[in-house]
């Protein structure tokens, strides 16, 4: 089977999760879950960056104490991933054993390799982005990520040597190393500027992890944090590690693109490690155009969203509504328009009326048909393996809005379908034409049952539950994509609507 290896940001827990962490978990849950339907042997990584100076501060703000602190939060962005369905294979945190292990390994092969040396900074410091900025990035003297003036540092450090490579990190860029175009050129154009080589360490500081070579000092979260997607394979002699290494996509929000597409390359060259095959950027949630920031009050709890529509509801409204690579606005007004136009109207409806129609005219059990003409019916069934063909393309091409809106033109064009054969005039007039009628509008909920799988999965669930078909759809199932797979004499049991209208 060929290997497929996928990781998310670890998220800081400075503070419980919001919508835009969900955002994140929710694509890559979606690409995990696509790859396995093409049969291919998927690793999904996700988890928490736990040794920030950031958290260690606001430990000290809510009067915790900072390991309590930071295992309380972490322990919400796991429940997160539960809630959310997620099908990662394993979640990293940052204060592991395991973790600290191999950041303290990859600092000495950095150093024993010359590409640390002590020195003395003089900065710029964002405390948000737990980075070092130089002024000419600043924007009216603050940093343009966070909206808030950087400190001044002044403290012995050790640096890595960034700057020695600049020209083959500008090389990788140009060759296409990190996705969308947008997100590339970006980072291309400020490598052009030059590389500064950069602080690693920070000293007097009681949090995160000690610098292997100087007990004074400990290791730059950046350094620490991107090594999470190395040391949860058990670099560098774990199986999983042989097996899975380098990564298929690092997805990331397009905040810390620099740390990933310029810092951690460099990292891997030192270390003689292969670099990853693909750096996807996303951009982000905002609430009416702005940033989701506590200081402004507009931080969305993607829990209670989950409670009150459910997991599908709020993965299906971040997937439909954002085109991938761009920044989407969420509002709950929008996400109840989505669910009663899209889910109750039109999945939920085509559901209910084709199950009805195979109680009321069929006993529950789908009919038998003709197959030497479907005539009929062969029109609908080009259009559902076109989308097909046309799904393929978007998902590989992480194009999940696009995706989306093909399975929704397939819904909408077997409900139209209805309303033009008229099934409750062809059960007096030509039953054997309504046999044919029931069996593509059945045939055509088992595609959209498994095309829908990677982002709703426990709505493909029940769907296929009230349809009969007990097997859930899983690994290697884009080869059941084959029209006329449906079995005569299946016996169906209708449920409640999936997705009843919400009032508003």
């Amino acid at each position: 089977m060929k290997k497929f290896y996928i990781t998310t940001a670890i998220d800081y827990v400075n503070a419980p999760p919001h919508i835009g962490h969900a955002y994140e978990k929710v694509c890559a849950d979606t690409i995990a879950r696509w790859h396995r339907m093409k049969n291919e042997d998927v690793y999904f990584l996700t988890g928490t960056d736990e040794n920030a100076q950031k958290n260690a501060q606001a430990a000290r703000e809510a009067g915790v104490d900072v390991k309590k602190f930071v295992d309380g939060n972490s322990k919400k962005f796991i429940e997160l991933a539960k809630l959310l369905n997620l099908s990662n294979n394993d979640f990293i945190r940052t204060t592991e054993k395991r973790h600290v292990k191999v950041s303290q390994l990859i600092f000495k092969k950095l150093y024993d390799k010359g590409d640390i040396y002590k020195g003395n900074y003089s900065g710029y410091y964002c405390e948000g982005c737990e980075a070092f900025i130089t002024e000419k990035e600043l924007e009216e003297g603050k940093c343009p990520e966070h909206h808030i003036k950087p400190k001044v540092l002044k403290e012995e450090t050790y640096f890595f040597k960034l700057s020695k490579y600049g020209k083959i990190i500008l090389k990788l860029l140009e060759e296409g190393l990190v996705e969308p175009e947008s997100r590339r050129n970006e980072i291309i154009n400020r490598v052009k500027g030059g590389l500064n080589d950069l602080s690693v360490t920070r000293k007097n500081v009681d949090w995160g992890i000690q610098v292997p070579i100087d007990q004074g000092h400990k290791i730059y979260v950046w350094i620490d944090a991107l090594v999470n997607y190395i040391s949860a394979l058990e670099y560098p002699d774990g199986e999983l590690f042989k097996k899975y290494w380098p990564a298929d996509i690092h997805l990331i929000g397009k905040g810390i693109n620099w740390f990933h597409s310029v810092i951690w390359p460099a990292i891997l060259i030192s270390c003689e490690i292969e670099l990853p095959k693909k750096i996807f950027v996303h951009g982000y949630v905002n609430i009416k155009g702005q940033k989701i920031s506590k200081s402004l009050k507009n931080v969305v709890d993607p829990v209670k969203l989950i409670d009150k529509y459910g997991a599908d509801t709020l993965r299906y409204f971040l997937l439909r509504e954002i085109p991938f690579g761009e920044d989407g606005n969420f509002s709950q007004d929008s996400l109840v328009t989505r669910f009663n136009s899209d889910l109750a109207n039109d999945l939920g409806n085509l559901l209910n009326r084709t199950l009805t129609m195979i109680e009321k005219y069929f006993d529950g059990r789908l009919p038998e048909i003709d197959r030497s003409d479907l005539s009929e019916i062969e029109n609908l069934k080009s259009k559902t393996l076109d989308t097909c063909e046309q799904i393929f393309k978007k998902m590989d091409a992480l194009d999940f809005n696009s995706a989306l809106k093909r399975i929704w033109q397939l819904i909408n064009s077997a409900n139209k379908f209805i309303e033009e054969s008229k099934p409750w005039v062809l059960v007096k007039q030509d039953p054997d034409k309504l046999r044919k009628v029931i069996y593509a509008l059945y045939e055509i909920l088992r595609f959209v049952s498994i095309l829908i799988w990677p982002f709703m999965p426990s709505t493909s669930d029940r769907i296929r539950r009230q349809m009969g078909i007990s097997r859930k759809v899983k690994e290697d199932f884009l080869a059941r994509l084959t029209w006329g797979l449906s079995q005569p004499k299946t016996k169906i049991s209708k449920e409640k609507p999936i997705f009843p209208r919400i009032k508003v």
